[in-house]
This record gives structure tokens, C-alpha cells and sequence, in this order.
């Protein structure tokens, strides 16, 4: 278990992998891995261990492992609320056949907001449906726009999707005023981390009507039973199961695996972490 003493061959240990550990439950892992080199994270997100580490040791995340279920998660996500799937369901519960025309995916204008993995993920599985993507970087790129220009193209798109880490930069990043400037029946998407969204300000736009949302990640989380996301309007939502899919251990080892072949080769690991990210 996290925390219980280690055997003594871990003393010459260059590499950990925490599992779903966070940094902050290590006690005292590190003194007993004096020979420690490089953490390979089982995560896309690093935002646990960034700061938490000692000189010198090496951050690589899990890029690339929970890309395409994440993304899947989007899609489904967007479909039950196009195509009413819930309202659906409900009349199935109660027995009863009312036909009604909804909305669809096709055609939507959807701003895919990181360009990493998961947005070049989701970007793949959203243009077979039809859907219109723009992806926005941190750095303008040929088909990736500058986040520079995130402020007038909030209010051409249908969809806003958010695939960040979580960093100083981007806590928050969904304020009021990003929200405010979002087109009226908008929906937004947060497969990042709770904190990127400013909770408060969601609810006030889902309460009013103007805008939608899907969320599987919350801030705070877990999700308190008193929370008025809960039963807030126009929101579907998920506890955290974006990437919580079979096969999710075989396709993050794989990814591990690599990393630690590449350090071990005397190489940088491809997803080595710099600075917050």
C-alpha cells in the first residue's frame, strides 16, 4: 500500500510509477528511493505532481493512452443532448410514443480547445458526423489557432470543448466573460479538470437558459450530494469516466512501457513534462 515501507531493493530504483497515487500521499516515498530518476505517470494530467518533485527527477504523463475514449465520451455526450436521448428514455419509462424533431450533430461548429492528444482525438471523430472543428492551441500551428484568438471565436461556434491540463494559465480559464462570450444555446464541454470552469458562473448561465453543458469533471470533486450542479438545467453529467473504459490499464502500460524503454535508451521520454506542462 501508498506509504508502507518499501523493500530494500527499491534503494537502487531509478524509475516509479505511482499508479492512481497522488503526490500528495507519498509520505516518504522519496527518501526511500534516493536513486530516483523519473516518474511515469499513468494520467494525461501532471498537475498532482508539478512542484511536488525532487531536483532532479524526471515527469513524464500518459499521453496518448486516454486520447480516443475521452474523445468517444464527447461524442456521446453531445448526442444524447442533440438528439434528446434522455427525454427519449424518459418517455420510455413512462410508456409513452411522442414523436418530436430534434436537434443534430451534424453541421455543428465545434472549437476544440488544447490541440494535444485529445483534441486531435476528438477532432478525428467528429468530422465522420459532419461537424465544422476548430482547433485552438497554445501556439498558432498550421490548423491549430493561437489561443490569442479564443476571445472571437467563442461566439461562432456551437460547441466549446475544453482539453487542457490544468496549469495557472488555464485555472479559471472558463470565467464569466469566456461564458458571456459564447453564442446564446451553446453548449460547453469540460473533459479537462473541474477548476478550468468558474463553477458559479456555469450555473448562473445553465439557470438562466442561455447555455448548455456536459461535464465529467467538477469543481469541487467528488460532486457533494447538496451541490446545485446536481439539479441544475440543461447539463448532462458524468463523475469523472471519461477515460474509465475496458482495456484503459493494457493501453496506459503500453504507453508507460514506451517511456521508460526510451529513458532507459538513454532518450528524453516523448512526454516529459516542462515546467507546469
Amino acid at each position: 500500500p501508498w506509504g508502507a515501507p518499501l523493500p530494500p531493493e527499491a534503494a537502487g530504483a531509478e524509475v516509479l510509477i505511482p499508479g492512481t497515487h497522488r503526490a500528495g500521499e507519498r509520505g516518504t516515498l522519496f527518501e526511500q528511493l534516493p536513486n530516483l530518476k523519473l516518474i511515469q505517470l499513468l494520467s494525461a494530467g501532471a498537475e498532482d505532481w508539478v512542484g511536488a518533485l525532487p531536483a532532479g527527477v524526471l515527469l513524464s504523463t500518459c499521453r496518448g493512452a486516454h486520447g480516443g475514449s475521452t474523445a468517444e465520451w464527447v461524442v456521446a455526450a453531445l448526442l444524447s443532448m442533440f438528439r434528446d436521448l434522455r427525454e427519449f428514455a424518459a418517455d420510455q419509462t413512462a410508456h409513452r410514443w411522442h414523436r418530436h424533431t430534434t436537434d443534430t450533430l451534424q453541421d455543428k461548429r465545434v472549437l476544440i480547445v488544447g490541440a494535444g492528444d485529445l483534441g486531435h482525438q476528438l477532432r478525428r471523430r467528429l468530422e465522420p458526423f459532419d461537424a465544422v472543428t476548430t482547433m485552438v492551441g497554445l501556439r498558432a500551428r498550421p490548423g491549430v489557432r493561437g489561443v490569442g484568438e479564443l476571445p472571437s471565436l467563442l461566439g461562432t461556434h456551437d460547441v466549446v470543448v475544453l482539453m487542457v491540463p490544468l496549469t495557472s494559465r488555464t485555472r479559471r480559464m472558463a470565467d464569466a466573460a469566456f461564458l458571456a462570450a459564447m453564442a446564446d444555446g451553446a453548449v460547453l464541454v469540460n473533459v479537462s479538470r473541474g477548476p478550468v470552469v468558474d463553477t458559479p458562473a456555469l450555473l448562473a448561465e445553465l439557470t438562466s437558459g442561455r447555455l448548455r453543458a456536459a461535464l465529467d469533471v467538477t469543481d469541487p470533486e467528488p460532486l457533494p450530494p447538496e451541490h446545485p450542479l446536481w439539479t441544475a438545467p440543461n447539463l448532462v453529467l458524468t463523475p469523472h469516466v471519461a477515460g474509465a473504459t475496458r482495456g484503459l490499464q493494457r493501453r496506459s502500460y503500453a504507453v508507460a512501457a514506451a517511456e521508460i524503454a526510451r529513458y532507459a535508451g538513454g532518450e528524453l521520454p516523448h512526454n516529459l513534462v516542462h515546467g507546469e506542462y
